[in-house]
């Protein structure tokens, strides 16, 4: 019995991976696509060969859609296979006939043929393409074998166009091409192609001529073809790479040739890029280009992330993909991204350093053959391109390096002075220790190259001044030479170790720097409400962790505006032409780029996976910081979450919006079902009445009367209804007028009853209006209406024959009018709810209403600078309050 180890057994990310492709599967069929590079090269005829061989097999085959175009061989194929009956639609009064998927549904065959996926459904079918017709086959369980040309797919669309000329209008999404268990390509040289199209039997022959001149020109198929087999082999290529992550096979695996080219921020990278470049061309071959940051790695690292970024933007624009790690080895993170990525070939430089330093160091070139496998790597010869630029490097660095090499050897005479006195108390060797600490502290202080510089000089002062015979460089004693060699060795290793900690510490705060700053944008986006909000905070946080002016341009109809910037920061119209193409081409353009370069800032589109929402313009300190890797990390990262949050709010506020029209349309259909219910309730009445009276002549003028005293009712109530409409129409519209004259309120009570006097009939009605009461400034119609509608409303919930109240009294210059019944009151909830419009409490059989009394006669009081309220009575009953100002 063997177990599987660490090294064999599949990641968790690729067996997550595998489980979840797994699931989607289960239940749902499979896709079969017969690809080919155009029309004609036998695609139908390879399917129908196809399902044949499935149907002999015992498989149930049928026919969902399959289109001869009158080929006589294709004809035969379908012979002895069930077809389903097309469904037959009529369009502008023509007969179109497309698949007839429910049929097909019905059916539920094993296997369902359908020709031409990429076909548009005529007008009335279901869906709008035949490739969601066939989407909602699998997701029925059903297998599918279908046919497309490599021109439909919607990645390739600005290709093809490219190429003949010719733009698709009928297109296919490629996540189909996807999620097809299988592909076949159906191929066959352009020379018979064009041999059968010549022939009539790939188009009629008027068809064909057109075709030949426009369409089926040689190049084109040539290019088409190469098209096909490219996918058809990148999408095996996708299918070997997924089996060998499942299985953790270690690979590569040689079916397709990949490089990988690795960048340092060194004089020759370009040529290495160049080179790889011109190698991946002749292979026909896919590349990457991957910067591997180290830290302690290269002592010249943050001096050469200017050249680095500039090498990866070349990578980049050279066709490459490009990628930064961050690894203790250079050579083992490369060799393990090869294999990640089924790399075939590496392209590495020939060492340049002299020979000697290899005994100190391993060449990457050597350790990444060591580690390489069965991966090839080519060797690059670089001493040519790097021989013209040895002296002025070197002599920059050395005047570089000047002041800490003098600081080193003050440093060394200081620790010097210092033993001098204990140098009577302490043996030689112990005084070394002393000379260790001075290089720890050049290690600290000054840097790598100068801690060796000061254990170097630590020996030498170390041999001149104690060791016996002082002021000499000799020895008296050859044992010392061992002391000798272990200071400088231990210095060595100390000022190595320290500088790489150091190293480290950097690279660690320059993350900490980044990670704290999006920390620190994202809390304050989280809590940003609306649009200004967000880019207050974008500004606040791009002045905090760069120190750098911004503008804001977000799109004002054909133009881009200002929506928010720092302190004095404006855009000439050359600047705000800069950020207007970067706005069009969705590309960082400006300052430190290679687009408009000469600019003055440099400016990033605000872009999501959707749109580009607006462009961001920023001016750092330096010229340094434009082309700093780190910050335009920072910045892209910035761009990209305020992007999120500005689309976040957009979509809150459609989400709003659709709301809004979601509650006006609620709202829209009350009224009308409110309306249709109570105006068409008097209409009746009214319509009954007169057809009466005219139909029948004869009748008795006590039955006369009846008929049109109920009509006058009817007419009544029903102008009631509409002037509640107008009226609410003229409260929300601001256009309700109040013309305020002293009223007698007694007055006020008699033209509402008097309005109301037939239905009153059969209630008691309890009046508490004393007559001293004095003159209130009011509208007498408006607030008669207003009286009006509370008594109405009363009288629908007040039982038969119960009584009403009306009173009114004078309190603190206040006139109190309230209207009270002995109905069944309303709960809590709803008493702060019966003025809103079209809120109706439900209501005793018969009685109806639009629900926009109350709420009118809220509008109307609230117009006369009054209020009013609801409240429950004691005993049961509501009562309604009218408050008004006598003056």
């Amino acid at each position: 019995m063997t177990t599987q180890t660490d090294e064999t057994r599949p990641s968790p990310e690729a067996l997550l991976k595998l489980a979840q492709s797994e699931e989607a599967r289960q239940g749902t069929g499979k896709l079969k696509i017969f690809l080919g590079y155009a029309a004609g090269v036998g695609k139908t005829y390879a399917m129908l060969e196809a399902a044949r061989q499935r149907q002999n097999e015992g498989r149930d085959v049928v026919v969902g859609y399959v289109e001869s175009h009158g080929r006589n061989e294709t004809d035969h194929l379908l012979e002895g296979l069930e077809q389903v009956p097309r469904l037959t639609l009529d369009y502008l009064g023509v007969p179109l006939s497309e698949m007839d998927l429910d049929a097909v549904l019905a059916r539920h065959p094993q296997i369902a043929l359908v020709d031409e996926l990429a076909h548009s459904n005529a007008p009335g079918s279901r869906h709008e393409k035949r490739w969601q017709d066939v989407e909602e086959l699998l997701a029925a369980g059903i297998d599918v074998y279908t046919t497309v040309n490599i021109q439909h797919f919607e990645s390739l669309n600005d290709a093809v166009a490219q190429i003949t000329g010719v733009t698709v209008r009928e297109t296919v999404p490629d996540s189909l091409l996807d999620q097809a268990l299988e592909i076949r390509l159906v191929d066959i040289p352009p020379e018979d192609l064009l041999q059968r199209l010549q022939e009539g039997k790939v188009y009629i022959p008027e068809k064909a001529a057109r075709a030949a001149k426009q369409f089926f020109k040689p190049g084109n198929l040539m290019a088409l073809r190469e098209l096909s087999l490219r996918r058809a082999a990148s999408r095996v290529d996708d299918q070997v790479r997924a089996y060998m992550e499942s299985r953790a096979i270690a690979g590569p695996w040689p079916v397709a040739d990949r490089l990988l080219v690795c960048v340092s921020g060194s004089p020759f990278s370009e040529r290495l890029i160049r080179t790889t470049r011109r190698l991946a061309d002749e292979l026909k071959a896919s590349w990457h280009t991957v910067y591997v940051e180290t830290p302690g790695g290269d002592p010249h690292t943050r001096e050469n992330r200017e050249r680095v970024w500039k090498d990866l933007r070349l990578a980049e624009s050279l066709g490459a993909q490009v990628a930064s790690l961050s690894s203790t080895s250079v050579a083992e993170a490369l060799v393990d991204y090869a294999v990640r990525n089924n790399v075939s070939k590496i392209v590495v430089g020939k060492p340049a350093k002299p020979r000697w330093r290899e005994f100190l160091r391993t060449p990457l070139v050597d350790q990444v053959i060591r580690l390489s496998g069965s991966i090839d790597v080519h060797v690059v010869s670089i001493q040519a391109a790097t021989e013209p630029a040895k002296t002025l490097p070197a002599s920059q660095k050395r005047r570089r390096h000047l002041p800490g090499y003098l600081k080193s050897l003050a440093l060394v005479l200081a620790t010097a002075l210092l033993c001098e006195p204990a140098r009577h108390f302490l043996a030689p060797t112990n005084l070394a220790m002393f000379f260790l600490l001075a290089v720890v502290l050049a290690a600290t202080r000054l840097g790598r190259q100068e801690a060796i510089c000061t254990a170097f000089f630590s020996v030498l002062a170390f041999d001149f001044f104690f060791v016996p015979p002082r002021f000499t460089f000799g020895v008296a004693d050859t044992q010392y030479f061992i002391t000798f060699a272990a200071l400088f060795t231990v210095g060595v290793v100390i000022s190595n170790l320290v500088s790489q900690s150091r190293e480290r510490a950097e690279a660690i705060r320059e993350r900490e720097i980044q990670t704290s700053s999006l920390y620190y944008l994202s809390r304050d986006l989280a809590v940003a409400s609306d649009l200004k909000g967000i880019l207050e905070a974008l500004v606040k946080n791009i002045e905090e962790s760069l120190g750098a002016r911004l503008v804001v341009l977000l799109p004002e109809g054909e133009r881009l505006a200002a929506r928010a910037a720092s302190s004095g920061f404006e855009l000439s119209v050359k600047e705000e032409a800069v950020a207007d193409w970067a706005f069009r081409n969705r590309m960082a353009a400006g300052r430190g780029t290679e687009t408009l370069s000469q600019s003055g800032h440099l400016y990033l589109p605000l872009q999501t996976t959707g749109d580009v929402l607006g462009v961001m313009g920023v001016e750092l300190r330096n010229q340094g910081e434009y082309d700093s890797p780190l910050s335009r990390r920072l910045l892209q990262a910035f761009a990209s979450q305020v992007a999120l949050a500005i689309e976040r709010v957009q979509f809150a506020q459609q989400a709003e919006q659709a709301q809004i029209i979601q509650a006006r349309e609620g709202l829209e259909r009350a009224l009308l079902n409110s309306v249709s219910h109570d105006l068409r309730t008097p209409l009746v009445s009214i319509y009954g009445a007169l057809a009466t009276l005219r139909e029948r002549g004869s009748l008795t003028e006590s039955a006369r009367g009846e008929l049109l005293e109920q009509a006058w009712e009817e007419a009544g109530r029903l102008n009631r209804f509409v002037g509640n409409l107008l009226d609410m129409t003229r409260l929300e519209a601001g256009a309700l007028k109040v013309r305020k004259v002293p009223c007698d309120v007694q007055d006020l009570v008699g033209c509402a009853l008097a309005a109301l006097e037939p239905q009153l009939e059969g209630h008691g009605l309890r009046l508490s209006v004393p007559a001293e009461l004095p003159e209130v400034s009011m509208d007498l119609v408006l607030m008669t209406q207003v009286l009006v509608n509370l008594l109405d409303n009363a009288l629908k919930y007040a039982p038969p024959e119960a009584e009403l109240e009306v009173s009114a009294a004078v309190a603190e210059d206040r006139l109190i009018l309230a209207v009270a019944d002995h109905g069944p009151g309303v709960t809590r909830q709803d008493l702060g709810r019966i003025f809103d419009k079209f809120y109706r409490v439900p209501v005793p059989e018969g009685a109806g209403g639009t629900g926009l009394g109350l709420s009118i006669c809220k509008g109307i009081v609230e117009a006369h600078g009054g209020n009013i309220r609801a409240e429950n009575r004691q005993g049961g009953g509501l009562r309604v309050v009218i408050t008004l100002p006598l003056g």
